[in-house]
Order: C-alpha cells, then sequence, then structure tokens
C-alpha cells in the first residue's frame, strides 16, 4: 500500500457524502456541491483538468506585541516590503483561478513563523484558501533569524504544524493534518493524487533541531528516512504526471546569497543544495514531469535538465522557482549584456508579486503567470509581463 499522509481524493469522497445527504434531506444550502469548491471531478481514466495555484515566499511578520523587538523595516508596513498589500494581491489572484488545490512552496510566514504571526498575518489574506492548501516548510518555519537587526529564535516547525494542522489550547500542533504527519518519525512530507497527477510535498529544512542537524540522505537520520520514503512514493506511483515541489531551489536564477544549487553542480553550497540534489535523482530516474520551488524571492522557468544542470529536452524536468508571494523582491542574476546568469533560465520576473496557475491535464499540462501587484515604488508598466506555455507528462 503507497504511504501516503494526505490524499484529495479522501477529501472529495467525503464531499460526495455530504452532498448525497444533503440532497436527501432537501435541505442542501444555496450553491453548495453545484460548483467550486465543492464540486468533484473523475480520477483515472475519465480525469478532466484541474487547476493548481502555486506560489511561496508570502506573508510579513505583523506589527504587534509578540514582535515588539524585530525592526520595524522586516515588520508589516515596511516601504521595502510587499507587506499586506502583495500577500492581499497574490491571494486575491489564487482565489480567482478556482483552484482545486494550492501548493505552498515554503517561507509561507516570515520571520520564523510563529503560529501568532500566521494567525496575524498569512491567516488574513490566504485563510479563505485554507482548506484547498497543501504546504510545503521552508527556512523561515523552521531556523532561526538573526539578520538586519533582528534576533528571533527559530520554531523548528511547530507554528507552522499549528496553523496548517490544527493545535490544541496551549498551542502544541496536532500530530496530521493537511500539512502531513508532525512526529519524531515524519516532518510534514507526504504525497496526494489531482486527476491522473502524483503531487509530492517535500521538507528540505534538515539543518534544524527537528533533524537533529542531519542533512544526510543515506544515513538513519530523519532525511535519510525521508529520502527513502521518497523513492519508495515514487516506485508505487501509478499516475501518469508526477509534480514535486520543497522550498530551495535546486538551481538558482537570483543573486540571493541563500540560493541553493546541487552538490554535483560548480559553486555549489549548503546542505539543503546536496539534499535536493539527491531528490533530483529519485525524479529524474522516475520520469517526473514538474519541480516547483520557492526561496527566491522572483520567478524564473528553467529548461528542463537532468540531475546535473544540463539541458536535456528529452526526458529533463523544468524547475519553476515562483517566490512571488509578498515578501520583498530578490534580483535575477544577469550578465552584462542582459542575459541570465544562469545560461537554463528561459524568463524571469522580479518586478512584481504573483500567483502561478497551472492546468493539470490527464497527460500533460499549462502554465500561466502573470503578476498581481508590482514592487515597491516601481510603475505600473512593471505589471507588463507574463509567461505562459504548456508542456507533456513523461512517464
Amino acid at each position: 500500500m503507497r504511504t501516503r499522509t494526505r490524499r484529495l481524493s479522501l477529501i472529495a469522497a467525503a464531499v460526495v457524502a455530504a452532498s448525497v445527504l444533503g440532497a436527501a434531506a432537501a435541505v442542501a444550502a444555496p450553491g453548495i456541491g453545484s460548483g467550486w469548491p465543492y464540486e468533484t471531478k473523475a480520477h483515472g481514466p475519465d480525469a478532466k483538468d484541474y487547476t493548481l495555484a502555486a506560489v511561496g515566499d508570502i506573508a510579513c511578520e505583523p506589527d504587534d506585541p509578540d514582535n515588539a523587538a524585530t525592526p520595524s523595516s522586516l515588520k508589516c508596513g515596511s516601504p521595502s516590503l510587499g507587506g499586506y498589500d502583495a500577500e492581499f494581491a497574490t491571494a486575491k489572484q489564487a482565489d480567482a483561478m478556482k483552484p482545486d488545490a494550492v501548493a505552498l512552496l515554503g517561507d509561507e510566514q516570515y520571520e520564523v513563523g510563529k503560529l501568532s504571526d500566521f494567525e496575524g498575518s498569512f491567516e488574513q489574506a490566504w485563510g479563505g484558501l485554507k482548506f484547498l492548501e497543501r504546504p510545503a516548510p521552508g527556512n523561515h518555519e523552521y531556523y532561526a533569524y538573526t539578520k538586519k537587526g533582528d534576533n528571533e529564535a527559530g520554531q523548528n516547525g511547530t507554528g507552522y504544524f499549528a496553523y496548517f494542522n490544527g493545535h490544541d489550547q496551549a498551542g502544541t500542533p496536532n500530530t496530521a493534518g493537511q500539512a502531513g504527519d508532525d512526529t519524531s518519525q515524519n516532518q510534514g512530507w507526504y504525497s496526494y493524487d489531482l486527476g491522473n497527477w502524483h503531487i509530492i510535498s517535500l521538507n528540505v529544512e534538515c539543518n534544524s533541531p527537528a533533524f537533529a542537524n542531519d542533512c544526510s540522505t543515506t544515513d538513519q537520520g530523519l532525511l535519510a528516512q525521508e529520502t527513502r520514503w521518497l523513492a519508495q512514493d515514487l516506485k508505487s506511483n501509478q499516475q501518469q504526471c508526477t509534480l514535486a515541489y520543497w522550498h530551495q531551489p535546486t538551481f538558482s536564477a537570483t543573486t540571493a546569497s541563500t540560493s541553493t544549487v546541487p552538490a554535483s553542480a560548480p559553486g555549489a553550497g549548503g546542505q539543503e543544495g546536496q539534499v535536493a540534489d539527491a531528490w533530483w535523482k529519485l525524479l529524474y530516474a522516475n520520469h517526473a514531469t514538474l519541480v516547483l520551488n520557492g526561496h527566491e524571492h522572483a520567478y524564473a522557468r528553467l529548461k528542463p535538465v537532468d540531475p546535473n544542470g544540463v539541458p536535456d529536452a528529452k526526458n529533463g524536468i523544468p524547475e519553476f522557482i515562483i517566490g512571488t508571494g509578498g515578501e520583498a523582491l530578490d534580483t535575477l542574476a544577469k550578465n552584462a549584456d542582459g542575459s541570465f546568469a544562469n545560461p537554463n533560465v528561459v524568463t524571469g520576473y522580479d518586478q512584481g508579486y504573483g500567483t502561478m496557475k497551472f492546468t493539470l491535464k490527464p497527460n500533460g499540462y499549462a502554465y500561466s503567470y502573470a503578476p498581481a501587484l508590482q514592487g515597491a515604488g516601481l510603475p505600473a508598466s512593471a505589471l507588463n509581463y507574463s509567461d505562459a506555455g504548456s508542456g507533456s507528462c513523461r512517464r
């Protein structure tokens, strides 16, 4: 039996059951069961198109008593951040897509993802889509933040799991929920199916106490267990198309000093990069269709590549970086002639905020990205960017 902590099909079954009961009693509320977000869709050979919204790096730190010691430049209201305006704009954009699911690509809540921060910021903009959200954590949900005059202790995922999985009166997270299991054996990695698509959410924040600060993918630590789980999950997968997402990208597109690249590539750095490299090899060997990441606060679409970053039009995996949910923007790395420093970057955008729309088809996909709000101090012309296209599943 395939190991899964959450499956959208279970939600669909529950909705169908509720609709049947409501119809029998003839008291169904107007609109319930008649359309998005309560409609159900076929799976397997009769599967239709599904909409997946995707974005990461979203919510500013609320300016409240819990954050009195945080510098004002890092909190909601700072002119250097997208702030509430940006996170509300991207949430509204996602809502207009009427998605069947929302892939959150990490760093949902800055600076360290306390539960009170999630409730005071992320919830205000993105809470209306919460039951559709399938998150992955980022470094800001796990690690301490000690930059730019701040000094906040790492939450080790506690606020993240408490928000998405629910919690008791003391704020202790439930051990399972829509963010996956929160236990000593599983730090929130999981998979689910959407039509003919198998979708995998991974936790790459291994340099944390939850992972015993062990980023090895081959020993007996928690990260190695996650990597073995991924291998088995991919082996058991029977779906036509496969999509995986986690926070730090395997191949970088920006000048951000925290960006990661695989250990096998020139300039490799960071333990998370080595982890992502091991996962990329597994996904490539199992003919995965797409990889999504956040972490770099920009949008970029990269060519299909093999695990070494070599373009491979036949069997390579395209990487999408979608870190434009609302935090301060990064700068895409470019050469003096204006070309992208990473030659595998096909297109990119670092002038505003936006959410990606994927249309997941039975044997392929379409994508569409357009900004919802320009960056601080930029003119409306910064919104004159779009990227759209399509691709096929390679399984």
